[in-house]
């Protein structure tokens, strides 16, 4: 394979995941951990992408917002294996919320058997999903936004405050050991603290491309939350571990 064809497919690689590991596009190119190494070397200085340890990561901007669609098909093994993780945590009778975002609609398979749970969520298809299993759903009323179909603004924040919830589940689009959880729009970020400050335990969903991540608009710092991840190099994680508590998820 030439080396344009390689490059054009790590990239295509990163396009569909977010982050790409040394040994998968070993795997997927069929060349040398060296030749790998020297192609992402070569794309990193023409500024494609950015080496982490052990692969790379797209290049993303303070901010960037992908839509549904196109966050659905990034990492969709890790996200699941969060999931499910992050599921188990839930007990029966509780009440929690679930933020909108396709890694906690990536929970709502793994919900079918919990019983008597009552939901609030402020996003439009994962009340249709919680509705689909008969699980009771509050769907929290405001602006809807039309790249993540989260419902956001001050009726959003006016309304968490009159609830309590044992258990609430969100995402992010980074998480960094020194500017802590961090979302792209200031106005999911206000939903965001607002849910954190009305729930028990709070719970932030990340695979392993938002590591090491800053958006625009902070959420809370590490401390404010646990962090499940798939993310299963000890290096990194240590960064974290250091600061907040963190739960991984099974390879």
């Amino acid at each position: 394979m030439l080396t344009e064809e390689r490059q054009n497919a790590i990239l295509e690689q990163l396009k569909k995941s977010g982050i790409v590991k040394l040994q998968e596009l070993v795997q997927l190119l069929d060349c040398s951990i060296s030749t790998v190494r020297r192609d992402l070397q070569e794309l990193e200085d023409q500024g494609k992408l950015v080496r982490i340890h052990g692969g790379a990561k797209a290049i993303t901007t303070l901010q960037n917002e992908p839509g549904v669609l196109e966050k659905a098909s990034k990492n969709v093994q890790g996200k699941q294996k969060i999931a499910k993780l992050a599921v188990d945590q839930i007990e029966a009778d509780e009440v929690i919320y679930l933020d909108a975002g396709t890694s906690t609609q990536a929970m709502i398979p793994y919900m079918a058997n919990l019983r008597s749970v009552l939901v609030v969520t402020n996003g439009v298809q994962l009340a249709s999903q919680l509705a689909d299993i008969n699980i009771k759903t509050y769907l929290v009323g405001g602006e809807l936004k039309n790249t993540t179909k989260a419902i956001v603004g001050a009726d959003v924040v006016e309304t968490i405050k009159n609830f309590r919830f044992n258990r609430a589940f969100m995402g992010v689009n980074g998480v960094h050991p020194k500017f802590g959880f961090t979302t792209p729009d200031p106005n999911e970020a206000a939903v965001k603290r607002a849910v954190l400050m009305q729930s028990e335990v709070g719970y932030f969903l990340a695979d392993t491309s938002k590591l090491n991540e800053v958006s625009f608009a902070k959420v809370a710092d590490l401390e404010a939350g646990i962090l499940i991840t798939d993310e299963q190099d000890s290096e990194v994680l240590q960064r974290f571990e250091q600061i907040g508590e963190i739960m991984e998820a099974e390879k």
